[in-house]
C-alpha cells in the first residue's frame, strides 16, 4: 500500500494511487450547504487535502472521483474559477511590511497563472485579491470559487506579541475584506486554519461565514475514524502486528492508545490524527510523529504566559464558549490547547451544557510531557529518558517503591540547575508545586497514568499514580515531614476510594528539602 506522507494535494493522491479514506460525501455537503464556511482543525490533520478535494471538485474533474462515494450525490459537475491560496506561504514574516510584500507576490503569482493583468494601480494585497475575482468572474461568467488554506499561519508566530500583531492584523483584515465585497461574484469560499480569530478582526466585515469546527455533521471531515481504518487500512495493521509479534485485535488497541481520541463536536464520533496513523504504518514503528513533525513553541509560550495548571489538563470542565472562542481575546490558555489538539472532548452534559476536555492520546501525552518538562523544571527530557525513566518505570513495576524513591532521589539531586531556574518557577504556584509538576510530567512521559489535586471527601489529594495493578496515592510536605504527610493520608482517608478497585493500594508520604531540591524522606504504607 502507497501511503500519502506528505502528499497533500488530492489530484496526486488520485492519480499516483495512494490510500485515501473517502470523505467525499462530507465534502458534497460542505460545498452544496452554504456560501461562506470555516474550519479549524490542529496541524497534520489533513485541512489541506481537504482544500484540494474542493478544489478538483469545483474544477469539474470527475475522473478523480470514480469510485467514491461523490459520485452517487453529483449530476452537473459543472467547473468553475478556483482560486487556491495557501497562506502557510506567508509565515515567518517579521513584520506587515513584509508580510504585505509576501501577499502582494502571491496574488501576482495567481494573476499570471489565470492569465490575469493587474491593474498598476492595485497595491495592497487586497485591492489584488479584488481584481483577480473580478476578472475571473467576468471573463468566465461563472461565479468563483475561493479557497483559502492555513489563514491563520501569518499571525501564530506574533500571537499576543504587542510589537507586531496589531500591524499584521490589519494587513490580513484589508486582504480578507474583498471576500466580503465580492459576495455576489462568489459561488463558495471555504477558509481553514489552527486557530479561530474574531470575526471583528481578521474577518472584519465577513459576518456571514459559518463555523462548522465543531459542527457534528463535519465532525469527521478530517481525521481517520475506526470503521474507516478496519476499511481502508486493515492490511497494514497485520503487518504491524507482525512487526511487534502480537495478534491484529491487539495492535488495533495499541494504535486506539496511540493516536486515536480526538473529538471534534458533542458525542461525536472519535478520530485518529491521520499524519501519525499513517506514518506508522508506512515506517511499520509505533511512535509519536505529530510531535517529531513540529515543536509547539508558540503555544508553551502562551501557557507560561498564563501560568498555565499542567495538571489540570487531564479534566477540565468548560462551557463550549471558553474554548472554542477567538485566539486574540483569551483569557488563559485553553481556546489555544484545544484549537491547535492538545486537548479535545471527551464528554458533553446535556443538562449542563458543559463540555470535559482531556489530553487526547498517548501520542500527545507523552510528547506534550517532553516538550514542557524544560520550560516548567529546568530538566531537560533527554535525562529523563535516559537511564532514569526504565529505572524508575521497572521498580514501580517490580512494586519496589524503596528501589523507586531512591532512583527519584539521586536523579532530582543531580540536576544542574542553571542560572534563571528560580525565574522558571515563579510561574509555579509553591514549592509543592514544583515537585508536583516535575513527577507529573516524568510519570507522563513514562505513558503512567497520573492525577493531581484529586478531590475526595477528605480533601484533595496531591497525587495518584495508576500502574496496571498498584495504585499509589502520594502526599508532598516541603518545611514538614513524612510521617505528617503519610498521617495525613491516613486521617482524612485519601486511599478509600481506591481500596475496591481490585489494584494494590500503597501510600506515600514524601518529604523534599528544599537546600538540595531532592527527597528528603519518604515512608510508606501499604493498604
Amino acid at each position: 500500500m502507497r501511503y500519502p506522507i506528505g502528499i497533500q494535494t488530492f489530484e496526486r493522491l488520485r492519480r499516483d494511487g495512494y490510500v485515501y479514506v473517502d470523505k467525499t460525501d462530507l465534502v458534497w455537503k460542505l460545498a452544496n450547504t452554504g456560501t461562506y464556511a470555516f474550519l479549524s482543525r490542529p496541524r497534520r490533520f489533513g485541512k489541506s487535502l481537504l482544500t484540494t478535494t474542493l478544489k478538483s471538485y469545483f474544477e469539474g474533474k470527475r475522473e478523480l472521483f470514480e469510485g467514491l462515494k461523490i459520485m452517487q450525490l453529483e449530476n452537473e459537475w459543472q467547473q468553475y474559477p478556483v482560486l487556491h491560496v495557501d497562506l502557510s506561504t506567508a509565515k515567518g514574516q517579521d513584520g506587515p511590511d513584509r508580510l504585505r510584500d509576501r501577499l502582494n507576490s502571491m496574488m501576482s503569482d495567481i494573476s499570471k497563472d489565470f492569465g490575469i493583468a493587474l491593474d498598476a494601480d492595485k497595491f495592497t494585497p487586497g485591492a489584488k485579491f479584488n481584481s483577480i475575482i473580478k476578472s475571473a468572474y467576468e471573463h468566465t461568467g461563472k461565479q468563483v470559487v475561493v479557497l483559502i488554506d492555513e489563514y491563520d499561519a501569518p499571525l501564530l508566530e506574533v500571537l499576543h506579541e504587542d510589537t507586531n500583531l496589531g500591524s499584521m492584523r490589519k494587513v490580513m483584515q484589508e486582504f480578507f475584506q474583498t471576500l466580503k465585497a465580492s459576495e455576489a461574484m462568489i459561488r463558495f469560499c471555504f477558509i481553514t486554519g489552527i486557530t479561530k480569530f474574531s470575526q471583528l478582526s481578521i474577518f472584519s466585515t465577513l459576518n456571514n461565514i459559518t463555523n462548522i469546527s465543531m459542527d457534528p455533521r463535519y465532525a469527521t471531515i478530517c481525521g481517520i475514524t475506526d470503521k474507516e481504518m478496519h476499511n481502508n487500512l486493515d492490511e497494514g495493521v497485520v503487518l504491524l502486528a507482525d512487526t511487534y509479534r502480537c495478534s491484529k485485535e491487539e495492535m488495533y488497541d495499541k494504535l486506539r492508545t496511540y493516536y486515536d481520541g480526538y473529538h471534534f463536536a458533542k458525542n461525536s464520533e472519535g478520530v485518529y490524527n491521520p499524519f501519525s496513523l499513517l506514518s506508522a504504518m508506512m515506517k511499520e514503528e509505533l511512535d509519536y510523529y505529530w510531535f517529531s513533525s513540529g515543536t509547539p513553541l508558540f503555544l508553551i509560550e502562551q501557557m507560561k504566559r498564563f501560568k498555565t495548571d499542567i495538571t489540570s489538563l487531564d479534566r477540565i470542565e468548560a462551557l463550549s464558549t471558553a474554548f472554542d472562542q477567538p485566539t486574540e481575546n483569551m483569557q488563559d490558555a485553553l481556546p489555544l490547547l484545544y484549537q491547535s489538539g492538545y486537548l479535545t472532548i471527551k464528554d458533553y452534559e446535556f443538562a449542563s451544557n458543559t463540555y470535559t476536555l482531556s489530553i487526547p492520546n498517548q501520542e500527545v501525552r507523552v510528547g506534550f510531557a517532553q516538550n514542557l518538562i524544560y520550560a516548567y523544571s529546568n530538566i531537560r527530557a533527554n535525562d529523563v529518558q535516559i537511564g532514569f525513566a526504565l529505572k524508575f518505570w521497572r521498580a514501580l513495576q517490580a512494586k519496589d517503591l524503596d528501589l523507586a524513591m531512591s532512583e527519584l532521589k539521586a536523579f532530582l539531586a543531580g540536576i544542574p540547575y542553571v542560572e534563571g531556574f528560580k525565574e522558571k518557577l515563579k510561574d509555579v504556584p509553591t514549592r509543592e508545586g514544583f515537585y508536583e509538576y516535575t513527577l507529573y510530567l516524568i510519570f507522563s512521559m513514562l505513558n503512567t497514568f497520573v492525577r493531581t489535586q484529586v478531590k475526595c471527601h477528605g480533601g484533595d489529594i496531591d497525587m495518584v499514580v495508576f500502574m496496571p495493578d498498584t495504585t499509589y496515592v502520594i502526599e508532598f510536605k516541603v518545611k514538614d515531614t513524612a510521617e505528617t504527610a503519610l498521617r495525613q493520608i491516613e486521617e482524612k482517608g485519601y486511599a478509600k476510594p481506591y481500596q475496591t478497585e481490585g489494584r494494590a493500594v500503597v501510600k506515600v508520604g514524601v518529604s523534599f528539602d528544599t537546600d538540595s531540591w531532592t527527597v528528603k524522606e519518604y515512608l510508606i504504607s501499604r493498604a
